[in-house]
């Protein structure tokens, strides 16, 4: 029989026995972990059809994760209370009529998970465990529609962002738990310009602390778009990053605190180029300042800073390795040759990874 028979679990309830928490745990006052010069790597899923740019942590549950070819999965994590039976039903595909979504955005609020596809139609879907309860709700059919990154700030109240169909960035929003989404107008938004987009390639375009947002785009032009409201206001900020290409800019931004932030990306066709590729603020993304210009990784597609420790240490990470910086990006230690697209710590030593044909749990030392 389908695995449709063990469904009477809920996302729910089991999102529900770790909780996981929306914004930020990074400002806890604890002290500054020793610096790392290894990272251990343990292979938690390989499969040669995995491609995942999108996952989320679930507390002391585990890991949400979504695909390029329509599948939602969990891993579980060794002491989590749930049952093989519940385990079983992951992964499961995810379909929308006759289409199969290919999945770059996922956030998880303390009960629901939802996930946005890219391409025409665009498509957001409220995600469960019950195939049946598997239900679209927003669609956007519009030739130019592409959405890159999804993120909420509360329980109720959340983001996604793509790239422009008419003159500003797609931005799309609820305000009643993902039940209804709103397509803000360009008459309340920034004017893009022209090749200005924003990329899928790590669902870390969005960054949220307490009410503040901070957006990248990316591409021709590549700049901050940031609203102190939740997004009812906006205004834009520019950045030193490489552009001018449909390759080029930032691929991933993360803040700390709302001062302190950090944007990474390049040109992924030229990966090891290093020079204008990573930026960092202190004023809350009003302005930018180039960071080991010329040195340390190339092109990146994720960036996170390690959690409780004062906006000193960041890693990023691309399909060219692991990098890590003790110093707010001034300098950086290559950890690993091993690629990924995607990164999301647990704790302050512990993250899980994630990317071609591979899921794993990264433990740096």
């Amino acid at each position: 029989m389908k695995k449709v028979i063990y469904l009477v679990f809920s996302f729910s309830l089991i999102v529900g026995l770790g909780g996981c928490g929306v914004g930020k745990y990074k400002t806890v006052p604890k002290p500054i972990k020793t610096t790392f010069t290894a990272v251990q790597i343990e292979t938690l899923i390989e499969d040669d059809a995995l491609n995942v740019r999108a996952i989320e942590i679930m507390d002391t549950t585990g890991l949400v994760y979504l695909t390029s070819n329509g599948q939602f999965g969990m891993y579980f994590n060794k002491n989590a209370a749930v049952t093989d039976q519940v385990k079983s039903v992951f992964p499961i595909t995810v379909k929308h009529d006759t289409i199969t979504p290919n999945f770059r955005a996922l956030a998880v609020t303390k009960n629901r998970a939802f996930g946005v596809s890219i391409a025409s139609p665009a498509l957001v879907f409220n995600l469960d465990v019950d195939l049946h309860k598997n239900t679209v709700v927003y669609q956007e059919n519009h030739e130019k529609a592409f959405y890159d990154s999804m993120e909420f700030w509360n329980d109720s109240e959340g983001i996604a962002i793509g790239d422009p169909t008419d003159d500003c960035l797609s931005i799309i929003i609820t305000r009643d738990r993902g039940k209804t989404w709103t397509k803000l107008s360009c008459d309340v938004l920034p004017k893009a310009k022209a090749g200005e987009a924003a990329f899928a390639a790590s669902d870390t375009n969005i960054a949220i602390v307490g009410d503040k947002t901070w957006v990248a785009t990316g591409g021709k032009a590549s700049r901050i778009l940031y609203s102190p409201d939740k997004g009812n206001t906006w205004e834009v900020f520019e950045t030193p990053i490489i552009q001018g290409l449909e390759t080029t800019g930032i691929y991933s931004i993360d803040f700390y605190d709302e001062n302190n932030g950090f944007a990474v990306g390049g040109d992924y066709t030229k990966a090891d180029d290093n020079v204008a590729n990573k930026i960092k603020t202190t004023d809350g993304g009003k302005t930018w300042q180039l960071m080991a210009d010329g040195s340390g990784p190339g092109y990146r597609s994720c960036v996170q800073y390690v959690p409780n420790s004062n906006a000193q240490q960041l890693v990023v990470i691309g399909f060219k390795g692991i990098d890590y910086s003790s110093d707010a990006g001034n300098t950086w230690t290559h950890l690993s040759d091993d690629g990924y697209y995607t990164l999301r710590f647990i704790d302050e030593t512990t993250a899980y990874a994630a990317g071609n044909k591979k899921i794993s749990k990264l433990t740096f030392k």
